[in-house]
Parts: structure tokens; sequence; C-alpha cells
């Protein structure tokens, strides 16, 4: 693109980091295990509900779902930094900066969006549990999910088109890992308020709604659950949601953190870290807390690891 002063923008180098150079094989190797431990956590959670026939239920069909955001999320991000922390210069393409910015805007509202869903789903379960099957039909779940990816496509197609209008000038550094939007807002040259406009008026209720909506799915689940004076149908009714509100908790504890808890000077280190909470943390620690808080998830383990040792 081409801007008053004939400037081409062709790339655009990520600051990265905040590592000192010396630590910087120990933290590599760090992040590509925890890489590889997001993609082998959420493939098996994605396997075994495929396998299982006994996970086939709405709560399994909108956790694969999540898994497969997951996985995807931090696919988006860590293996440029991966590549970039091994380069004496980190950068990356305008084109691919834009299409990095596009996939991080849509897998990271899939999970706002999916993150609703199944509190809905455990809503209806605990306080309409005999017309869970009726009202939790597989139509309305596939409705349901490919609403959600419908919306964020075009969501991110249109904060992809408004960035690529932009004019660049001549710095071109980015004060961030990866082509975070706002980050990217801050090098143009051109006019940014149709942008900020509609980050303003699309972006915050995109998040804000989905958290108002879950959050009054659990007051309702609350009140439902203090009718009962059984310990154990309480202890049951916190096992089940306890998976999704740990998620949930995760999720949102670090978004909070970085756009309603700004810092008070102009350094994006904690911008930074905050963004690897909820790009690398996040996706890693899904898998973990629905297998090992989840008694169906293990349960489904051993009976397709069963089955693999009986085929041999």
């Amino acid at each position: 693109m081409i801007v008053k002063n004939q400037t081409i923008v062709y790339h655009f180098i990520l600051q990265g980091l905040p590592i000192p150079p010396e630590h910087q094989h120990l933290f590599y190797a760090l992040f590509l295990a925890m890489y590889l431990t997001t993609i082998m956590g959420n493939l098996i959670i994605i396997i075994l509900i495929l396998l299982d026939s006994h996970l086939h239920t709405p709560m399994y069909f909108f956790l694969s779902n999540l898994s497969f955001s997951d996985f995807c999320f931090a696919s988006v991000t860590m293996p440029n930094l991966l590549q970039n922390m091994q380069r004496q210069v980190p950068s990356i393409s305008y084109v691919g900066c834009l299409t990095q910015m596009y996939f991080f805007i849509l897998f990271a509202n899939m999970e706002n969006f999916l993150l609703v869903v199944m509190a809905y789903d455990r809503y209806v379960a605990i306080c309409s549990p005999l017309h869970y099957t009726s009202i939790m039909s597989p139509r309305l779940c596939v409705c349901m999910v490919s609403l959600s990816w419908v919306i964020n496509m075009l969501y991110s197609v249109l904060h992809t088109l408004l960035v690529a209008r932009l004019s660049f000038c001549q710095d071109n550094m980015i004060q961030h890992f990866f082509c975070e939007t706002s980050a990217l807002l801050k090098l143009a040259c051109s006019d940014i308020f149709i942008n900020e406009l509609v980050i303003f008026i699309l972006g915050g209720p995109i998040v804000v709604i989905p958290f108002l909506l879950i959050f009054v799915s659990y007051v309702q689940i609350v009140c439902s659950i203090l009718k009962f004076s059984s310990a154990r149908i309480i202890h049951k009714v916190f096992s089940t949601c306890g998976s999704h509100l740990s998620v949930v908790s995760l999720f949102y504890g670090t978004v909070i953190g970085i756009y309603l808890c700004p810092s008070t000077n102009k350094s994006t280190v904690k911008e930074t870290v905050m963004a690897m909470m909820y790009t690398v943390v996040t996706p890693m620690m899904n898998p973990f807390i629905y297998s090992l808080r989840n008694r169906d998830m293990k349960e489904a383990l051993i009976r397709v690891l069963w089955k693999k040792k009986i085929c041999l």
C-alpha cells in the first residue's frame, strides 16, 4: 500500500517478548513445550469425543468445538512467535499480518461465544432437566455453533477490511509479539476514527453481552440449586459446572486484566504478558481442566485405550 510519502510497507517488525537475550533459548523451549501440550491436549479431547459414543451429547459437541477453537487459536500466534525467536529481525509480511489478525479475532471471539453456548447448555440441564433432550436437540446445537462461526467470521472480515484500507508510514515496528489490532492502529498514518468506532460499537458488546449472559445463566443455576436441601444434589451440580466455570474464570480474568485494568504508564509489558495468558496459557489449560475434573472424559479415555488394546 502507498502512503503520502510514497513509502510502501511490505512487512512489519514485531517487537516480541521482553526476554533478555541470554534467556531466549530457555523461553523458546518453554513456549515450544506449551504449544505442543496445547496441540496434543485439544486433539485428544476432539478424538475422544469423536470415537466414544457416550460423549455424543450436546455438552461434548460444544466442548469439541471449543477444543478445535483453542487448537487454532494457539496456532495463530505461537508458530510465528517461535520462528521469530530464532531470527535476528523478527518480522511478518503485510499480508501475513492481516491474515494473523483475522484469525486471531475469529478464534478469540469463538471461545467467547462457545462459553455462552455451553453456559446455556448447563442452565437447561440443571434448571429444566426433564425437557433437556427436547430443548437441546441436535438441530439447535448445530444452529447455535454455526451461527457463532458465521457471526465471528463476518466480524473478523469487517475488522480486517477496515485495517486494510489504512495507510502505514515508515514506522513499521509493532509493539507486540503478534499483529494485534490496537497495536496496528497505532502505526497508521491515515484516520482511524471508523476503526475505533466499530471497535467501540461492536467490540464492546461482543465481549460484554456474552459475559452477562453467562453471569445470568449461573445466577439462575444457583437460585435453582438453593431450592434443594440435598448436599448430594448440590455437589453434583457444582461438579457438572465446575469445569466450565474454571474455563470462564481463566478466559475472562485475563481479558478483564488487559482491557479493563490498563497500565498507568506507556509500557506495553503488562499487555504483552497478559496477552500470553489468553493466547497460550488458556488454550493449554482448557484440556487439563476438562479432563482432570471430568469423570466422563477419563472413562472415555479408558474405553478407547481398552478397545485399542483388544484390537492389537
